[in-house]
């Protein structure tokens, strides 16, 4: 049977802001396979399939163009959106409040029309897991920068899906940055298991200062092949920067706007806050608008 699909631009308010995602509806039955070949097929950097769930009110899962990915925030924002403009979700009384269960557990995700008349989501990113501290030089090695082109302490931090949130001194570190994927293989080879090396992301590159005089940081995510070479908008990486900016000390509140993808032609925003204490925090909310681009149906 076909599936129908929405393409959505995540993190946008706009057509062609922020990033994009194809969300595959009825999707259970899909072999993994496809799901990745999809992937590939659209040259994005994910896609989002709903299927079923015995634990929340709905399940998606999140595929990467060669393997799944546990938690992934624009597609959470586009399989929202696509589920609202499908009737599955009703925002037409106010906001909506439900569960998504995803591969790495369940989130809380809250739904509603922003003053636009687009669709803002907020989902609520599971507890911080802090891990390793990272050596600055090898890190920055990976980009072509140097030690001092990083402030701070690298780490690896994980709202569901683990990345090594690394903060740039400067816009201009930024904008020089350039992956070395063999530098990369080689760093990724020397992570333990206790920091989720099997699912290790890229280092996400941010820096305090946002793109737009909107914005509280702006963020870089270089990725290697068969990947995109850069993601436009990266919502978990978002999450696991908000914790450990506020974990660390560099931030004054725990609120602040994220911004990413402008370098790209595609700038993205969220709302980003840290949940509790500096010493524990409990979670992150981020949120982000989303707009239905196109739809049809899947023939597989």
């Amino acid at each position: 049977m076909p599936c129908p699909f929405d393409w959505v631009d995540a993190f946008a308010s706009r057509p062609f802001g922020g990033n994009a995602c194809v969300v595959v509806h009825d999707a259970g039955d899909l072999p993994v396979e496809a799901r990745m070949a999809l992937v590939r097929e659209t040259s994005l950097s994910e896609c989002a399939y709903v299927v079923p769930s015995a634990a929340a009110d709905f399940g998606a899962r999140y595929y990467l163009a060669g393997r799944e990915i546990p938690m992934a925030g624009h597609p959470t924002v586009a399989t929202v959106v696509s589920l609202v403009a499908r009737g599955r979700v009703d925002v037409s009384a106010g906001p909506a409040r439900f569960t998504l269960e995803v591969g790495s557990g369940v989130m809380p995700i809250e739904a509603a029309r922003d003053e636009s008349g687009g669709i803002r989501v907020t989902m609520t990113q599971a507890a911080p897991v802090f891990g390793a501290a990272q050596d600055p030089a090898e890190i920055a090695g990976i980009y072509g920068l140097s030690a001092a082109d990083i402030l701070g302490t690298p780490r690896i931090v994980s709202t569901g899906t683990p990345f090594c949130v690394t903060l740039l001194r400067d816009h201009a570190a930024l904008t020089r940055a350039r992956l070395d994927a063999a530098r990369l293989d080689a760093w990724r080879a020397g992570q333990g298991a206790e920091t989720g090396a099997d699912g290790l992301m890229e280092p996400f590159l941010a820096c305090l200062g946002g793109f737009t005089e909107a914005g509280d940081t702006a963020a870089r995510l270089l990725m290697a092949p068969p990947s995109p070479a850069e993601d436009p908008f990266t919502g978990s990486a978002t999450g696991c920067l908000g914790a450990y900016l506020w974990h660390e000390g560099l931030i004054e509140a725990p609120a602040f706007t994220a911004e990413q993808g402008h370098g790209m032609g595609r700038p993205g925003q969220a709302k980003v806050e840290a949940l509790g204490p500096r010493e524990a925090p409990v979670g992150v909310r981020v949120e982000g608008s989303g707009v239905v681009l196109m739809r049809g149906e899947l023939e597989l």
